[in-house]
């Protein structure tokens, strides 16, 4: 969701040249602030806080699928993987969410009812088949992922399934904010990336005629 920046982590962070990050913060910043404000009004809005969560999430989804399209056919020649397919079906699911939200509150609940903990589920999947911090997030997101799934189960068996879904929007919210924070996190430090001056220029020669008398001879 970085648009072009690369993995959000604090290596990326430092190979940013100023230009870049002059670029980029505001935009991280401007993303963030939106997750987090999505997902504090998605909790407190008890009437429509699925549908604005799950419009929110299908309007992000069609703007990555639309960037990996862009990427796909702005590489010249073939890239090693295309990445068109899945900006297809970015597409495709962002504006289902999105039809769904607009169309009913209480089927944008169900989709997010079966939505997060598939979601969660497949998440620690890929994570898994990946190594290093990769697998090991992996392996504590496999393990939240069956705790919300079995509390999920549990709450829609024990009360009812409309309370079943109120909790997976707030499991979807908190998911949301956890996400937009570490993009705050990285506007604050490329914003002190773009603001470091730039070097000075070395002037003077480097000490290669200064053996023989000087730049001048």
């Amino acid at each position: 969701m970085a648009n072009g920046t690369g993995i959000l982590s604090a290596g990326t962070v430092g190979m940013a040249t100023p230009e870049v990050a002059r670029r980029t913060w505001p935009r991280w910043l401007a993303l963030g602030a939106a997750m987090v404000a999505v997902a504090v009004i998605a909790v407190a809005w008890d009437a429509a806080g699925a549908r604005l969560l799950l419009g929110a999430v299908g309007a992000g989804l069609v703007l990555r699928g639309a960037a990996l399209l862009r990427s796909g056919s702005s590489v010249a020649g073939e890239p090693a993987v295309d990445p068109r397919p899945l900006g297809v079906a970015a597409v495709a699911l962002g504006a289902g969410a999105l039809v769904v939200a607009v169309v009913s509150a209480a089927l944008s609940a169900s989709v997010l009812l079966v939505g997060v903990p598939v979601l969660l589920l497949a998440t620690s999947v890929g994570l898994l088949a990946r190594g290093g911090t990769a697998r090991r997030g992996g392996q504590a997101l496999l393990v939240w992922s069956v705790l919300v799934t079995a509390l999920l189960v549990v709450t829609g068996l024990a009360q009812d399934w409309d309370r079943a879904a109120d909790v997976a929007t707030v499991v979807a919210a908190l998911a949301v904010a956890v996400l937009g924070i570490p993009l705050l996190v990285g506007a604050v430090n490329l914003r002190t990336v773009a603001n470091t001056p730039p070097a000075p220029a070395r002037a003077g020669c480097g000490g290669c005629a200064c053996g023989a008398g000087g730049c001048g001879s």
